[in-house]
């Protein structure tokens, strides 16, 4: 039986919300970090490390953070991927996920289902957006070559393109639903993402 583990990302500076902490941003009432932890644990990932701090302790979850903080993602994924004591045992593959996709759920399943499909030497699979463009962060790799490359990666990652950590590994991208990969960048998504829920209530700026 194929194994998963999860690194969600949750330390960006969020400027264009004013520093709002977007993870904490509800969605059809569930915050988006919640979503994304509940989408995880679906498929029995052990472990789930969210990069970033502190923000909901209830959660079941491993906390990291990278020294020094808003060292950007991939940053935020060698920390994570650095905790040995929690990657044993290992899982086969590890989902690498950014925590402002309003519809994590579905991106998961999707990922889990395209990873049955792929062939035994591939490393990884992302999902591509409408623009075909690989949407790295939204993602699942396999485990030892993810660890391997960011064994490798200069700098521990701080300030790093994503693409230059996955830059070795051989990785399919998946055209998906162009709403699987959009995520919140700003309060105008935000407002589009609850009005696609559902919801009446506009974005307000949130702390």
């Amino acid at each position: 039986m194929t194994t998963f583990g999860a690194i969600l990302l949750a330390g960006g500076r969020a400027a264009r919300v004013d520093g709002a902490a977007k993870p904490l941003f509800e969605v059809g009432g569930q915050t988006l970090l919640a979503r994304a932890v509940t989408a995880v644990t679906g498929t029995g990932a052990q472990p789930i490390v969210v990069a970033g701090p502190v923000l909901d302790a209830a959660l079941d979850v491993a906390w990291v953070v990278e020294d020094p903080p808003f060292g950007g993602p991939v940053a935020g994924i060698v920390a994570a991927l650095s905790r040995d004591d929690l990657w044993a045992p290992e899982p086969d593959w590890t989902f690498v996920l950014a925590c402002d996709l309003p519809r994590v759920g579905a991106a998961v399943e999707r990922l889990r289902s395209d990873i049955l499909l792929l062939p035994s030497d591939t490393e990884g699979v992302c999902l591509a957006d409408a623009s075909s463009r690989p949407q790295w962060l939204t993602g699942a790799y396999r485990t030892r070559a993810l660890r391997a490359a960011a064994k490798a990666v200069p700098d521990a990652g701080r300030d790093a393109p994503v693409r230059v950590l996955l830059a070795d590994l051989a990785i399919a991208a998946i055209a998906a639903p162009d709403d699987l990969t959009r995520d919140i960048d700003t309060w105008e998504d935000l407002s589009s993402a609850r009005a696609s829920a559902g919801e009446a209530r506009p974005a307000q700026e949130e702390s």
